[in-house]
């Protein structure tokens, strides 16, 4: 049974590094992190510590345009809804396997809400073709 609570940075970060070792070995979604995005991880695992010590914790850490990548990565490689199911999926196992409390099922919310609002975005962008004639 889960014992952590994300309620430290120390948890977060340990939450961001268990998801992303769960990303990195996924077939699906992977290989965009690695492929297609070309991720630095030594860059990218600071922002999501900020990303989400900012969401959890209210520390005020993280400064960015979180979204803006993912127009990148789309461009290149469409994002559909099977990737954000993935992404949640994976989410959703690293805070069960990992933690407890309150705190773990709202994040889990959260994340579940940024996934459906990027993916709405993302797949009205890409079928909105009509604009370009």
């Amino acid at each position: 049974m889960p014992t952590r609570t994300l309620d430290s940075p120390e948890n977060v970060r340990f939450m961001v590094d268990s998801f992303y070792e769960k990303v990195q070995a996924d077939l699906l979604i992977g290989p965009i992190f690695t492929d297609v995005a070309q991720v630095d991880w030594s860059k990218h695992l600071p922002k999501m510590y900020a990303f989400w010590e900012n969401i959890i914790l209210g520390n005020d850490t993280y400064h960015g345009h979180p979204f803006q990548p993912h127009l990148h990565v789309n461009q290149k490689h469409t994002l559909t809804i099977d990737h954000f199911e993935r992404w949640l999926k994976l989410f959703s196992e690293t805070l069960l396997e990992n933690f407890t409390g309150e705190n773990a099922e709202q994040v889990r919310q959260r994340a579940t809400q940024i996934a459906l609002v990027w993916n709405n975005k993302l797949e009205y962008l890409n079928n909105d073709s009509y604009m370009e004639k």
